[in-house]
């Protein structure tokens, strides 16, 4: 099957959007992991719509890294030019790790914990997370829906976006709702590069590795 190119896909739904000064921006609810991920995806999308940021993320590992991301988000909202001009907003979500092992199923799944970035283990998750902001969005009403995963060129953008249009169509919440999804390689034209820019710029305390248990214990060995 061939790649989409879904750089081209938000080009094309962002097109649709004027920006007249005063215009009503579509609300979008932005999944997101962490403040260097978030940073050129506001940059990108803040003056077209109206960004409620969503942090849910139970496979972050361990605890206090959880919270350390959570800090450098916060941080960066009130010191980000775009996020303060355009009200960007923050709602987090409970911290439960054991969300992550039951949907990914790894202690009855062993294999899975030694998988690099990119496999079954990482596709469970990003569903995980996707579906639960997924339904907020819906449930609040926002017009789109979206996640800042496909910033990082370790993630699986066609995985991601497939997952994101399971559940535009799905209609699983069993509920008449509006939220469409928006499609997105956050990566492309320059994106990865210029959030390591940010982050930089801003002082960021930029991780290195993904979040869970796993991805922290491969890594070591990779080193």
């Amino acid at each position: 099957m061939d790649k989409i190119n879904y750089q081209k896909e938000l080009d094309k739904i962002i097109s649709q959007f004027g920006k007249k000064e005063n215009e009503q921006k579509p609300t979008l609810l932005l999944h997101a992991c962490c403040g260097p991920c978030s940073s050129y995806v506001i940059q990108y999308l803040a003056s077209i719509f109206d960004i409620t940021i969503y942090y849910y993320n139970p496979n972050i590992h361990p605890e206090q890294e959880y919270w350390r991301r959570l800090e450098e988000l916060k941080k960066f909202l009130t010191r980000f030019p775009d996020a303060v001009k355009n009200k960007v907003k923050l709602i987090i979500d409970d911290y439960n790790p054991e969300e992550f092992f039951e949907a990914t199923n790894v202690k009855n799944e062993p294999e899975l914990q030694t998988e690099p970035e990119k496999g079954e283990r990482c596709f469970r998750c990003y569903k995980m997370r996707m579906e639960h902001s997924w339904k907020y969005a819906v449930e609040n009403n926002f017009e789109w829906f979206t996640t800042t995963l496909t910033i990082s060129p370790h993630k699986d953008s066609q995985k991601i976006n497939q997952i994101g249009k399971y559940l535009e169509n799905s209609g699983t919440l069993n509920v008449a709702h509006k939220t469409k999804y928006l499609y997105s390689d956050f990566k492309k034209n320059g994106g990865f590069l210029q959030s390591t820019l940010l982050s930089t710029q801003y002082g960021l305390w930029r991780q290195d590795y993904c979040g869970c248990v796993y991805s922290k214990q491969n890594m070591k060995q990779e080193k």
